[in-house]
């Protein structure tokens, strides 16, 4: 489990222009790879672990069905300051445990400076690097299989 932000109040995580700034680096991230990114964000995480949560979001959001098994969710729980990179078994395998571990850490370094959208954009870049290396986009081939946008839960 990985936990940020030791703050009492309750935070306003992203501003409009920040979401787009997210959205705009998911989109800048997949030009170059078959592989997906989506972000998801809510209030409370419902279980003790933030990486079931992100499978079971995974799944909900139809993630499993990219054709080459590349999807990459980053899920946050703002107000239980938890998150995870949960990645699917075709680009999980590729890349191995010390690499999502380090974009954790990454991420949550950011996240304790304050800098949640910054960190994002860092993070998803980085993330369509790894994708672009080891799914390479097709241009006969390669279609945006899930959409861009942010997912806001509860």
């Amino acid at each position: 489990m990985f936990s940020f932000l030791n703050k009492k109040k309750p935070i306003q995580f992203l501003t409009a222009e920040e979401q787009q700034k997210v959205v705009s680096a998911i989109q800048s991230a997949e030009k170059n790879t078959s592989g997906e990114i989506r972000v998801f964000i809510e209030s409370k995480c419902r279980f003790v672990d933030p990486i079931d949560r992100a499978y079971e979001i995974f799944g909900g959001l139809q993630m499993e069905k990219t054709e080459q098994r590349n999807a990459i969710l980053v899920y946050i729980a703002v107000k239980h300051r938890q998150l995870s990179i949960y990645g699917d078994e075709g680009i999980y395998q590729k890349l191995g445990q010390e690499f999502w571990d380090k974009k954790v850490q990454q991420i949550l370094a950011s996240f304790n400076s304050k800098n949640y959208a910054q960190g994002l954009v860092n993070t998803i870049g980085e993330l369509g690097r790894a994708l672009s290396e080891k799914f390479p986009y097709n241009s006969q081939t390669d279609k945006n299989e899930l959409p861009d946008d942010l997912v806001f839960g509860k």
